[in-house]
């Protein structure tokens, strides 16, 4: 009788992963904070809430939930890759990149390792350094062959870096995925346009 009631008290306690997964994010929050409210250490609370957050677009709320996780454990490779994830959203390219990067050190086959090169290559777009930005995301459609997006962002740091078969290459692919994805057929058009005046 005690190990039926023990059950049913757990069977009833709110899964805060669980609502994530669900997609009920604001629930997932809720609970998270119940969760650290009891224990302050708790650190899948920390991890759960971050992304929940992230999910939410609160960026400087994931952000301090994430750093409070780091302190509970610092190479927990799910803070790492939140804590890049937010400072990638929040615009903070540098601190991000680190992030990134160590998240790739500690696990480099992780569970998000496409993703963080997917990041890591927008973020050398928006500084500017196309070739460091192909090389990322060359890793992350190696990692995620069928991610026609990803493929178009791929092109488009090839076109900027002024290889231009490689980014027709990389158009083609994309649109041999998604052939309704309008960025890659007229990035696609674009490069075709400039080789034929060379």
């Amino acid at each position: 009788m005690v190990c039926f009631s023990l059950a049913l008290v757990h069977a009833q306690r709110p899964d805060a992963l669980q609502a994530f997964r669900d997609g009920e994010y604001e629930r997932s929050v809720s609970i998270c904070r119940d969760e650290i409210a009891v224990n302050p250490n708790n650190l899948e609370s920390h991890v759960v809430i971050s992304w929940s957050l992230i999910r939410l677009g609160r960026f400087n709320e994931a952000l301090s939930y994430a750093q409070s996780g780091r302190r509970i454990s610092r190479y927990d490779i799910r803070i790492t890759e939140s804590l890049g994830e937010i400072n990638y959203f929040l615009g903070q390219n540098n601190e991000a990149l680190g992030f990134f990067q160590e998240y790739i050190n500690l696990a480099p086959e992780g569970a998000r390792v496409d993703t963080v090169y997917y990041y890591m290559g927008e973020i050398y777009m928006r500084l500017g350094r196309f070739h460091h930005a192909d090389v990322a995301l060359s890793t992350a459609v190696h990692w995620v062959p069928g991610n026609a997006l990803w493929w178009t962002r791929l092109a488009y740091a090839r076109e900027n870096a002024r290889d231009l078969l490689g980014a027709v290459a990389a158009y083609e692919r994309a649109l041999s995925l998604n052939p309704q994805l309008n960025d890659a057929r007229r990035g696609l058009e674009r490069v075709r346009q400039v080789l034929a005046q060379q």
